[in-house]
């Protein structure tokens, strides 16, 4: 089986630190090339990956201003259907703009929503549902009006998530500092409570940050450390009581709920989106409806069996579960 995996170019795959599509894409990518899958990964230059690494974007956008987003993924979706033949199948990744080209080929096209950035784009995804097989990253965030081939969830690699027993005292917020990751809610709960409060993630609402998030940090109730990787990022996700996931929008997944309740962390999340598949109340973290549910979680977190955090995980969010199920996908399309 060759496949043509077709990753976003905004940032590496893998991600350096943020880049959460991209880092799906690399994960898949690995995993099935340690199944024997030929996999070629349409990717920025500076990408990694075991599989067969073609590029033409130098590198990402989003991290070099010289490169103009719209210019190069014009070329990067391009190369993948100019090489179409050679490919069983392209799993597209890399949002909506692709779906234009997949009439002029004949090869089978599989592309995963990661998740509507403006209704506006639902059109398109309308338009060529005859021709693509659609996945959703969560039963939540399946649009009325499109036809889906599978829902897959997102999976991790569970061993590179140490599990803490213990953690801290300490809450977590962890991800972007805007205003839909809730992050000002965090703030407040954390003052509510009494507790520290530990932030990392990129700045990607530069005035929400000054107005509702930097006055309050202040380096020892509330300290920011900025985007994490590596090391840094699960001993960040493991060392909390809990991870506050407070958002204000309908998030189609949310990994680093997973990440955190695989690291032992319990979560405590606004009941939106995705929430509910991810996490299992008053085993895994806490559902709440607003911030005074929040704070309540708060004191009941102990409650929570960090081992069965992790348990969780390991049960239905791992790469292999994800993996396979993606080769099951696969295969069917391609009988």
């Amino acid at each position: 089986m060759r496949i043509a995996m077709l990753a976003p170019i905004s940032w590496r795959t893998p991600p350096r630190h943020y880049g959460p599509w991209e880092l799906v894409t690399s994960l898949l990518t690995e995993a099935l090339v340690a199944r024997g899958v030929d996999v070629t990964l349409f990717a920025t230059a500076d990408s990694e990956t075991a599989g067969t690494l073609a590029a033409v974007c130098p590198r990402p956008y989003s991290e070099d201003p010289s490169i103009d987003a719209k210019v190069w993924e014009a070329l990067h979706v391009a190369q993948v259907f100019e090489r179409a033949r050679e490919f069983d199948l392209i799993h597209n990744q890399a949002d909506f703009v692709p779906l234009a080209f997949s009439r002029l080929v004949d090869t089978p096209m599989v592309t995963t929503i990661h998740g509507f950035s403006s209704p506006r784009i639902v059109p398109v995804y309308k338009r060529y549902q005859e021709r693509v097989s659609y996945v959703a990253i969560s039963d939540a965030d399946r649009h009325p009006e499109l036809r889906y081939a599978a829902t897959i969830h997102h999976g991790i690699p569970l061993e590179a998530f140490p599990f803490d027993p213990v953690g801290t005292d300490d809450l977590l917020f962890f991800g972007r500092i805007h205003p839909h990751k809730g992050a000002a809610e965090a703030i407040e709960v954390a003052k509510r409570t009494g507790r520290r409060l530990v932030m990392a993630g990129i700045v990607q609402d530069a005035e929400y940050h000054a107005r509702c998030v930097a006055p309050a940090i202040d380096g020892t109730r509330v300290r920011y450390d900025g985007p994490v990787g590596g090391e840094v990022r699960t001993r960040t996700l493991g060392g909390a009581r809990a991870l506050l996931h407070l958002i204000s929008f309908d998030e189609p997944f949310g990994l680093s709920v997973v990440e955190a309740m695989a690291c032992g962390t319990p979560v405590i999340a606004f009941a939106r989106g995705a929430m509910p598949e991810l996490i299992e109340h008053g085993v895994t973290g806490f559902l709440v409806d607003d911030v005074e549910g929040a704070v309540d979680a708060v004191a009941r977190i102990g409650e929570i069996d960090r081992a069965a955090c992790r348990a969780s995980v390991a049960a239905r969010f791992s790469v292999d579960h994800m993996a396979d199920r993606y080769l099951a996908l696969y295969r069917q399309l391609l009988r």
